[in-house]
């Protein structure tokens, strides 16, 4: 089937979704949920498929990790289904209203975008996670996930397809790319006849390409080079188990702390602790030449400070104040997520007013921003710029909204 058929079939089904209801809806995502656990076997032996042939053409670790799907991560994968199904209906919801001095009755309601196009690279969980957000804000969706994911992805759309399916719906409203070249994902930046928004989510690379080569809107999401900072007031052993959670709990993910600034009045008293921290998971250190002096790190260049490294590797920077810090973030973020680590209140304003990026913490890990722990039930991706959307896309952000004018025959 050709992309071209396949937008064909996904608008066709958009236009369906429009006449269903919220406990349809519902209904329906319980149904997708109950079918991935009721299928947990047949998806983990093509999982399997996909991790094999993953580590024969040399997968790094952190790719494998995003790429791996257990049960565990399954019974997740339902949860946040069923927690999606839990959200309040985004469609329908009346934004603004008044009444014109003519009469006119003017109201601003939302409606679904239509259909949204996902590009992705080895997470299976973006597939499902992504449709269901489609599905509850009324949106049909094409995905194209990445060749390292493709049987695990096929399994799972299979399922979910054929859940629709027997609800008695349009299958089509989840639709997968399953050519995987180069050349499928060039042709779907260029469908704009069917697709309202293309969302890339994976590494710089995967969302450069997207921004740089789609004709149709896009929203960037997932580019993660994300900071803590260490401020001079900072509780240093909470500092500490700050910054190992965030860099260390999970290395794959977008949300992963990248850098970590620490001002220098106490920096020889924080580095020996946060190092001993980091090497539990033997982190390595790339700091400035103050960093080195010390403790024992590999020396960091420009580039390291610009890396989402998605590894066991942090970069290192000892400043002179807060202004330096905000600076060094404003240089080299992605607008992914910041934190500051600080018991003083004007600190933490000043960080939290000055910074730019879509998820700005005091004193709390960056590996929270997330849409099933922001309460969103799961994300479609976590948005790094301010139009349409900011931070992680729930259903909400995946809704328009149109004007409905009534009047008693008024004219102009």
């Amino acid at each position: 089937m050709t992309i071209e058929e396949l937008g064909k079939q996904a608008f066709d089904a958009s236009k369906d979704l429009l006449a269903i209801g919220s406990e349809q809806k519902n209904l329906l995502l319980k149904k997708i949920a109950d079918a991935i656990c009721e299928n947990t076997s047949y998806i983990i032996a093509q999982n399997n498929l996909d991790l094999e042939n993953g580590k024969k053409s040399g997968l790094s670790d952190s790719l494998l990790d995003r790429l791996m799907l257990n049960k565990e991560r399954l019974k997740e994968i339902c949860d946040a289904v069923i927690n999606i199904s839990r959200q309040e209906d985004p469609v329908g919801a009346v934004l603004e209203g008044q009444i014109r001095p003519n009469g006119l009755k003017i109201q601003k309601i939302t409606v679904p975008l239509g259909v949204v196009g996902i590009i992705y690279e080895a997470r299976p969980n973006v597939t499902v996670d992504a449709a269901a957000l489609c599905l509850k804000s009324g949106n049909a969706c094409i995905l194209r996930g990445g060749k390292e994911a493709i049987n695990s992805n096929m399994a799972l759309v299979k399922i979910m397809r054929e859940a629709i399916f027997d609800c008695g719906f349009n299958k089509d409203a989840i639709c997968l790319v399953e050519d995987t070249s180069r050349e499928s994902a060039m042709q779907l930046m260029k469908l704009n006849k069917y697709l309202s928004v293309l969302i890339p989510r994976g590494g710089a690379g995967l969302i450069k390409s997207v921004v740089e080569n789609s004709s149709v809107p896009v929203i960037e999401t997932g580019s993660g080079n994300c900071h803590v900072y260490i401020d001079k007031y900072a509780n240093l052993d909470m500092a500490a188990e700050i910054v190992y959670n965030a860099k260390a709990s999970r290395v794959s993910v977008c949300n992963a702390a990248e850098t970590m600034i620490i001002h220098k009045s106490i920096a020889e008293s924080f580095l020996p602790v946060v190092k001993k921290e980091l090497d539990k998971k033997n982190v390595l250190i790339k700091g400035c030449e103050a960093t080195r002096e010390i403790i024992e790190a590999q020396a960091a260049t420009e580039d390291d400070y610009y890396k989402e490294f998605s590894d066991y590797i942090i970069a290192c920077i000892i400043v002179d104040d807060i202004d330096a810090a905000i600076k060094h973030i404003a240089k080299y973020s992605t607008g992914h997520s910041e934190c500051i680590v600080t018991e003083n209140y004007r600190s933490s304003k000043i960080f939290t007013s000055l910074v730019d990026s879509a998820a700005v913490y005091v004193n709390v890990s960056t590996r929270f921003t997330d849409g099933g722990e922001f309460g969103l039930g799961a994300e479609v991706g976590i948005s790094t710029q301010k139009l349409h959307a900011r931070g992680p896309m729930g259903i909400k952000a995946l809704t328009s909204y149109k004007y409905i004018i009534e009047g008693t025959g008024q004219t102009r």
